[in-house]
């Protein structure tokens, strides 16, 4: 993994998703997009996914949640900092490290932002995403999603490379 000056470790405990959920809900780009506190708590739910947060020392600088199964396993679902944290490195920290596990087990790594959220966008871009489509009226009617991905070859080259059969 990059050096970095935040602890980024796999969580399963509810404390940090409930801190998680409540960055998100008083934030955006999830104000603009009408995702309440509940919508938010519902982004940890479900099967197939890891939740990653990054610590300072004991507080929770950042998280993020990458989805491993089915068609688009590699997506990066949410990657948020806390507001005290912006500008700070936990965003590209948090897709160094999202990279490097997704490439475990996918050359694909996708991550959606709102097409309102330039300063993230900058950011993704910055790192290597390139824009792959674009998904109108996605989460709320007036608001479109882009979807970015990033990728080290073809499913067929990974194979190959990473599972010898």
């Amino acid at each position: 993994m990059a050096d970095t000056l935040y602890d980024i470790r796999l969580s399963n405990d509810p404390a940090h998703y409930e801190t998680g959920a409540a960055i998100m809900a008083a934030t955006d780009p999830w104000i603009t997009l009408e995702m309440g506190l509940d919508r938010c708590h519902g982004a940890f739910d479900g099967p197939d996914k890891e939740k990653y947060f990054a610590f300072d020392g004991t507080n929770i600088a950042g998280f993020a949640v990458i989805q491993t199964a089915g068609s688009f396993r590699g997506y990066i679902q949410i990657l948020c900092a806390a507001p005290e944290y912006r500008g700070r490195g936990v965003g590209t920290a948090l897709l160094q490290f999202c990279e490097q596990r997704i490439h475990q087990f996918s050359p694909n790594v996708f991550i959606c932002v709102s097409s309102f959220n330039t300063a993230a966008q900058q950011l993704y871009f910055r790192y290597g995403f390139e824009k792959v489509g674009l998904l109108k009226d996605f989460v709320r009617t007036g608001y479109d999603e882009l979807l970015l991905r990033k990728t080290i070859g073809s499913w067929n080259h990974f194979l190959v490379k990473n599972f010898k059969f």
